[in-house]
């Protein structure tokens, strides 16, 4: 579908504002706008992915994704207060393959435009996501990776970029004609499918070592490979690409800087300061 038509399945997103001091959205009713009919999967599945994406972003998401009891049809229940900016997050945390959420990505798409910002939405929210995950994640296997053994932790993680990427990691970013500096992070550059395959690494490598009670650098190393090689081969399967061909994406942290510009720009159309 185009555009244009799938804005027409989206009720008019205005109607449904409520005042009370500020603009805000009730989840509930912004939930069926999306095409969902389960709030604890809703809650659990969009609201929880929106949640981690404002948490990578800096924002306080308890300002924006506000809990609240309230009666509908003398039934207590469990509610959200949304924010515009939330409301955006949500919709962009959505499944995409709902006509409904992805009439909604086309209308704050078209709303962001109009505001000059210029965002990917759907899989720059996935790696926002992800990217914070991947960090969690390879800080965790580094203090395994030290009880294991480890003291060389270059070549430990070279031996996992190799298995998968053929390459080192500084290698990689020379293909990719990336900063040659300490500071250029791949995982910056990495789009959503390529960002999980690492993650999904870093995490299987720690539990191989776990698992396997690997006690020095050299077995450590052919771990790290081994899981590499064979999350190289499912990604040639899964995406037609080899790890390395991945296309290169816009930088996450001028994802964040825009992701906040929207939030002031949006912030502005209910005329709050």
């Amino acid at each position: 579908m185009e555009p244009e038509i799938q804005l027409g399945l989206l009720p008019n997103f205005e109607d449904f504002k409520h005042q009370n001091g500020v603009s805000f959205w009730w989840a509930r009713e912004f939930m069926m706008m999306l095409g969902y009919d389960d709030f604890d999967l809703f809650k659990t599945k969009v609201i929880g992915r929106a949640t981690q994406a404002l948490i990578s972003l800096g924002v306080d998401h308890y300002s924006q994704i506000i809990p609240e009891k309230r009666n509908i049809n003398g039934e207590d229940v469990e509610d959200f207060k949304l924010t515009r900016f939330a409301c955006y997050i949500v919709a962009m945390n959505g499944n995409p393959q709902k006509k409904e959420v992805a009439a909604a990505q086309a209308y704050f798409a078209q709303e962001t435009r109009k505001l000059e910002l210029y965002l990917e939405g759907h899989d720059d929210m996935a790696r926002l996501i992800y990217r914070e995950e991947y960090t969690a994640g390879h800080k965790s296997l580094m203090d395994t990776a030290a009880k294991s053994g480890v003291e060389n932790f270059g070549n430990f993680n070279n031996a996992g970029y190799i298995g998968l990427y053929n390459k080192t990691a500084e290698q990689l970013k020379r293909v990719r004609n990336l900063p040659q500096t300490t500071t250029t992070r791949l995982q910056d550059y990495m789009g959503r499918t390529e960002l999980a395959a690492n993650l999904f690494r870093v995490t299987q490598t720690e539990e191989r070592l776990r698992q396997d009670d690997v006690s020095t650098q050299s077995q450590a190393e052919k771990t790290h490979f081994n899981i590499g090689r064979r999350i190289r081969q499912m990604v040639e399967e899964n995406a037609g690409k080899l790890p390395e061909q991945l296309p290169v994406q816009k930088k996450l942290p001028e994802v964040r800087k825009e992701l906040k510009k929207a939030k002031k720009a949006l912030e502005k159309v209910d005329g709050k300061k």
